[in-house]
């Protein structure tokens, strides 16, 4: 099997992954409901960076982005910024070469250089081989709440709401 990489994502890299896009969502059902336009649904207003898994022979087989998250509600005081983990995918013959891992490897590396803490939302009845990644890799479980939108028949969306926060040392 080819070497997996990671680097980051090109604007000629985002037509591959929708096209591996595609395929997770034939197979997984990821993401839940198929976006309108998934070019813009990889590469929306609010990102702040992404990442891609390829391989030696050049086959885009994971991504993983960032993007800016909403700032703290309230008067708590100053408070670390955060953004939020999305897009996360990888073709199902590398799920087990630790390609999510590694690409959420990418994005804590971002977070800490930034000095920023991370949230995640996972559909809570879908994703279990996600929430087990998640919780295997230090990501801490907040809540559990109904998402603002629903599946394809209209139902309602579970959706378990993780957060990372950086040492503060980590970047210094």
């Amino acid at each position: 099997m080819d070497e997996v990489m990671i680097r980051d994502r090109q604007p000629s890299d985002v037509q591959p992954c929708v096209d591996l896009l595609a395929d997770v969502h034939r197979l997984d059902g990821y993401p839940l409901n198929w976006p309108a336009d998934p070019h813009r649904w990889l590469c929306p207003p609010d990102m702040l960076h992404a990442w891609i898994a390829t391989t030696d022979s050049a086959a885009v087989v994971g991504h993983v982005a960032v993007h800016a998250a909403p700032g703290p509600s309230g008067d708590h005081g100053p408070a670390r910024p955060s953004a939020e983990v999305g897009r996360l995918f990888v073709a199902p013959a590398f799920r087990r070469d630790h390609v999510a891992t590694r690409l959420l490897q990418n994005a804590r590396r971002w977070a800490a250089d930034y000095r920023t803490d991370l949230t995640l939302e996972v559909v809570a009845s879908q994703r279990s081989a996600a929430i087990a990644l998640y919780e295997r890799t230090g990501w801490q479980h907040l809540h559990t709440t109904t998402a603002n939108w629903t599946t394809p028949d209209g139902g309602p969306v579970m959706l378990r709401r993780y957060t990372l926060h950086q040492d503060p040392r980590d970047g210094a």
